[in-house]
């Protein structure tokens, strides 16, 4: 059996953010449900099958507050997996450091502290060390991780927008194409990071300084350097080698990262390059400048 129902298992450490990942795939239209018991998935899964028709994509918040999660929740995946439907696990994650933080600023009480009330004062930490042991193996398992230690409530939810607004596709790769500045930090959600500082720069040019890398000044002036048409060259028939094979290992979505020194100029032009070429070959692709307008 197929269907065309796309289930996201959004889960990870407690306190990384899986709750506002939640918000963020119920506004980008996913019907959501936050700890449901992992043995009544398969229930639902058919109740929306058979009678909720319209719903196409679904996202479940499950951690470790569930019990028999992580008793159960393999055979189920199994079983899902088995019966056709499109299933991906989001693993949401963060340092040690950053969770303790966050923990004592919210004053909210991790759940796996009480068992490390008579420990002192790290009792906390040892909580949290203990649940990454728990889920290890859930994480190995994992279609996307993803690690929030660096990131804002915003930043979050906008990277759940970026990587899961396009629309349920079996069999189509989705891509993501996104420039950046290496002065504003690299993507922590790259799959794939290029590397454009050795291309020409326009920023030095008076003209085009104050413009972008999609006005066609910009992109031609790029463009016609030697360079660039032999990085271009390069770069596609490495694509043309590599992206198949994640295809063929049924990966769901490829984050591609064009980055330059401000994020305006180089690694805009040539996101909006390989957008084209994508586009040109099947995939679904979009892509998103992330810095511009940052300066």
């Amino acid at each position: 059996m197929t269907t065309n129902l796309h289930i996201v298992v959004v889960t990870g450490l407690s306190g990384s953010g899986k709750s506002t990942a939640i918000e963020a795939f119920e506004d980008i239209g996913y019907f959501c449900i936050d700890n449901l018991p992992v043995p009544l998935l398969p229930s639902l899964l058919r109740l929306c099958r058979e009678e909720m028709a319209d719903i196409r994509k679904i996202a479940l918040g499950i951690d470790i507050r569930e019990r028999s999660f992580l008793i159960g929740y393999d055979k189920v995946f199994n079983e899902i997996e088995r019966e056709g439907y499109a299933l991906e696990i989001l693993f949401l994650e963060a340092s040690t450091e950053v969770l303790q933080r966050r923990y004592s600023q919210t004053r909210r009480v991790h759940p796996l502290e009480l068992a490390y009330k008579n420990e002192g004062e790290r009792f906390l930490i040892q909580a949290i060390e203990h649940e990454k042991e728990l889920l290890s193996q859930l994480r190995a398992r994992a279609s996307r991780v993803i690690d929030t230690s660096v990131f804002s409530v915003h930043m979050l939810k906008e990277l759940i927008f970026r990587t899961y607004s396009f629309d349920p596709d079996h069999g189509r790769l989705a891509i993501q194409i996104l420039s950046f500045g290496y002065k504003y930090g690299v993507p922590m959600e790259a799959d794939l990071v290029m590397d454009l500082r050795f291309l020409p720069n326009p920023y030095f040019v008076e003209s085009l300084k104050p413009l972008t890398g999609c006005s066609p000044e910009v992109s031609k002036w790029i463009m016609n350097h030697e360079e660039t048409a032999v990085f271009l060259d390069m770069l596609s028939k490495f694509f043309d080698f590599l992206v198949p094979l994640y295809v063929k290992e049924g990966k769901r979505y490829l984050t591609i990262a064009f980055g330059c020194t401000g994020g305006k100029h180089r690694s805009v032009a040539v996101a909006e390059y390989f957008k084209k070429w994508f586009a040109e070959r099947g995939y679904l692709v979009k892509v998103f400048h992330r810095d511009i307008g940052h300066e």
